[in-house]
């Protein structure tokens, strides 16, 4: 028996590994005709030990500048394959930002990339992945490379 699902979160931050993720979540999406959430997180615990001077607040805004880029691709791209997505920018950790959405929304999947944009975000904020798949009460799926 293939199991469906009605409601799914995916999780995009750029990099390719969260294409891969969205590409499956809107394979996944389209099978089922489920609802599609595409979700980018500003990882706020990077900046927790900088100063709070208007620096940090630069930065955010370019993080969520990028966000809207990346959620905007991923819209045209839902739109071309005739699925309809809806997107949220989430501020904070990253795993439990994911978590926190896919309770509210009642996401009965969450869509993960293996890794983000960089190795050294796995060294400093851990790997997102395998938070969610350790913390998260909804099934998940990680995509690999």
């Amino acid at each position: 028996m293939i199991t469906v699902f009605a409601n799914i979160l995916v999780a995009i931050d750029g990099s390719e590994a969260s294409q891969r993720a969205f590409d499956r979540a809107l394979e996944t999406a389209k099978a089922g005709n489920a609802s599609l959430h595409a979700v980018y997180v500003v990882e706020t615990g990077l900046f927790s030990s900088l100063p709070a001077d208007n620096t940090v607040e630069v930065m955010y805004n370019v993080l969520k500048n990028e966000g809207e880029s990346v959620l905007a691709r991923a819209k045209s791209q839902a739109a071309a394959s005739g699925i309809s997505l809806t997107t949220h920018i989430k501020f904070g950790h990253a795993g439990s930002e994911l978590i926190a959405l896919a309770e509210k929304n009642k996401a009965d999947l969450i869509i993960v990339g293996s890794h983000g944009k960089s190795q050294a975000d796995r060294l400093l904020i851990g790997s997102v992945s395998t938070f969610v798949v350790t913390h998260s009460k909804v099934s998940t799926m990680v995509v690999r490379l």
